[in-house]
């Protein structure tokens, strides 16, 4: 009888080494829940604050008449552009609203777009507070084999217009607040770009431009005068995962989930010890304490 125990204890361990493979294999990523859809015909967006009279801002991206479950950038400053966000082709609405100002009150902005197929966009607000505004640009994503495309949007409220070159290419004449120019293709390699506005001494920036990149150079206001900020739109034919020197939306996607896997197994290997001593097979049993 003690032999026919012992057998039975031996086959149940394959039987629970089977039953964990299959907890492991359900709990690791690979066959976690799946990823969020996403199509080929998506389009990408990304939002800028451009607004130097604003105070930071909580953006709010939903689809247009579904509010309950935004995307939601918070502590977004002047300056700050977001990575760009992968959507589906439809009308959307960017709600702006104070720092930590609750998801119901009023917001400072809102404003809705189109979001095509296959086509980035850069959604800047813009302008005086009160008086913001919405400037909707769409994003070239290549360039002519080894040249690179630049364009200029004028964001600064100290100039009203503003002349702008990069090199000896002259990208924007008078440009007035809120307008952007054509993108312009201009040789790879290192150059200035120089800003100048009412007659005032050019603002100079060196710039290095590689080849097959697309270039946003945003003109702002500074504590000093005007500045600019160069975005990077495109590498190749790759979006970049985010746009400007400065970024503000750290924080605002949830981690990735722990991988259980390694976990799991410890488990497993834990059970099947105790399966193999309480079999016999590796520890002596200890004797009771009180002896009847």
């Amino acid at each position: 009888m003690k032999l026919l125990r012992r057998l039975a204890r031996l086959a149940a361990i394959p039987m629970l080494l089977v039953s964990c493979l299959v907890i492991i294999a359900a709990a690791s990523p690979a066959a976690s829940a799946a990823p969020l859809a996403t199509s080929a015909q998506d389009g990408w967006v990304r939002i800028a604050h451009l607004s130097p009279q604003a105070p930071a801002m909580d953006i709010y991206l939903y689809p247009f008449g579904d509010p309950a479950h935004p995307t939601v950038l918070r502590d977004v400053s002047y300056g700050d552009v977001s990575a760009y966000m992968q959507l589906a082709p439809g009308e959307y609405t960017v709600a702006m609203r104070g720092f930590d100002a609750p998801a119901t009150s009023h917001p400072a902005l809102v404003s809705s777009f189109m979001v095509g197929a296959k086509t980035a966009y850069t959604v800047a607000a813009l302008g005086p507070d009160p008086g913001l505004r919405v400037v909707v640009l769409q994003d070239q994503t290549t360039a002519p084999k080894g040249q690179a495309l630049v364009r200029v949007l004028q964001a600064s409220l100290k100039e009203d217009h503003v002349t702008v070159s990069y090199g000896s290419t002259v990208l924007a004449t008078q440009l007035a607040l809120g307008s952007a120019t054509p993108y312009a293709a201009v040789p790879a390699g290192a150059d200035s770009v120089q800003v100048t506005a009412s007659g005032d001494d050019a603002t100079t920036t060196p710039l290095q431009l590689t080849a097959d990149t697309v270039h946003t150079i945003v003109v702002l206001d500074s504590s000093s005068g005007l500045t600019t900020d160069v975005l990077t739109d495109a590498v190749g034919s790759q979006l970049m995962p985010s746009g400007g020197a400065a970024t503000g939306f750290g924080g605002t996607a949830l981690p990735p989930p722990a991988d259980l896997a390694p976990w799991l197994l410890l488990t497993v290997a834990g059970g099947l010890l105790i399966a193999a001593g309480a079999a016999g097979l590796g520890w002596p049993r200890r004797r009771a304490a009180i002896q009847r």
